[in-house]
């Protein structure tokens, strides 16, 4: 019966997964550049990239129960390695101008980049853990934050420009908007599957991760350390896995939003970015790998599209004051998140993911037909 449940569960996931693959293809052949509707392909990609960090995240604070404010700092590690690794022989004299071209001269595909810049981020996460694993709560969090405030110093550093090209922007890499196929003589766009594509694969990892014996080892220790290592686990062990994991992906997240904005400098990973993905873990529920993609996708269009024309300084018919004027877009968000906090507790889904509710939904048939 197990076997079958999961040979139903995997047969069910495929079948979404190809489903979704095929609508983002179609969404993206029909909504021209020049559509109104252009922007929902950018909400796809960038909810994509933050879908992935959010999860990654709650992989650490919601699962685990170690409050970490490190995710952009390893997010800044891992758009800093693939930018550097992807940028063509020929193009690194224009990038490097300051540096006499950097010492980089080769150029690696951009999947196995991608890859690199998780294993960079998390090779860090191992280094920095051995210290700060060993402190809990609000002094784990100040750790790590203060390890983020140091990468992006570290990285406008003008000894390090031949590497990171200090504080001048790295471009010239491969981009989401790079993959095309050329189906004889026609052009098939895949800039908003890719995103899509990567940050599910990574996703559907930290599912199995979660619903292994490891997962469960590391929801154990969130709720009691104590009686976690009574049952014989090793604290620091988990700790550690679920430090480097979550790092792993915040890297890859970091890869892809440098493929998505086109150009990286160290000033656009500032501890507000981390703060961003705290917001969208608890409005999406801690603990909750769905909540977390939802809220991913609902905070971008938020604040991406939905309320662009805030900005005028009108919002519902209401002029705005003239001391607000110019962040009034800001200053609604703020209101709508206060609302979402103060209504929703537990955040969209509490710790319920997607299959949940439909086996609420079944049960509650079951018992009104009976």
């Amino acid at each position: 019966m197990e076997n079958t449940n999961t040979k139903r569960t995997v047969l069910v996931t495929t079948v979404c997964l190809l489903v979704l693959f095929a609508l983002v293809i179609a969404l993206e052949q029909m909504i021209a550049p020049t559509s109104k509707w252009a922007m929902l392909l950018t909400v796809i990609k960038k909810g994509s990239v933050y879908a992935l960090v959010a999860v990654s995240m709650n992989l650490l604070n919601g699962f685990t129960g170690l409050f970490s404010l490190g995710q952009a700092g390893f997010m800044l590690l891992g758009a800093y390695t693939y930018a550097i690794f992807t940028i063509p022989v020929e193009n690194r004299t224009a990038v490097y101008q300051y540096f006499d071209g950097g010492i980089i001269q080769f150029c690696l595909p951009w999947i196995i980049a991608l890859l690199l810049a998780g294993v960079v981020a998390a090779f860090f996460a191992y280094l920095i853990g051995l210290p700060v694993l060993r402190l809990k709560s609000d002094y784990l969090a100040i750790a790590t934050l203060g390890f983020a405030e140091i990468i992006r110093a570290i990285c406008q550093w003008d000894k390090l420009g031949p590497i990171t090209n200090g504080s001048n922007v790295l471009k010239s890499y491969t981009r989401f908007n790079s993959f095309k196929i050329d189906l004889g003589g026609t052009t098939i766009s895949l800039a908003t599957l890719a995103p899509v594509a990567i940050a599910a694969v990574c996703i559907l990892v930290i599912v199995l991760l979660i619903n292994s014996s490891y997962g469960r080892a590391f929801k154990a220790i969130r709720d009691d350390e104590i009686a976690a290592e009574a049952m014989g686990i090793n604290l620091f062990k988990h700790k550690q896995l679920a430090f480097c994991t979550s790092s792993f992906f915040a890297g890859i997240g970091g890869a892809m939003l440098a493929m998505f904005a086109g150009t990286v400098q160290a000033t656009q990973f500032k501890s507000a970015m981390t703060y961003e993905f705290l917001l969208i873990v608890v409005i999406g529920g801690m603990g909750s790998i769905t909540g977390s993609t939802l809220a991913s996708f609902l905070f971008i269009a938020a604040s991406e599209w939905w309320l662009r024309g805030l900005d005028m300084g009108k919002f519902l018919g209401i002029e705005a004051p003239d001391i607000f004027r110019n962040g009034f877009r800001l200053v609604v968000f703020s209101v709508i998140i206060m609302i979402f906090v103060l209504f929703f507790r537990k955040g969209i889904m509490g710790t319920k993911e997607l299959p949940d509710l439909f086996k609420r939904r079944k049960k509650a048939e079951k018992e009104a037909a009976e």
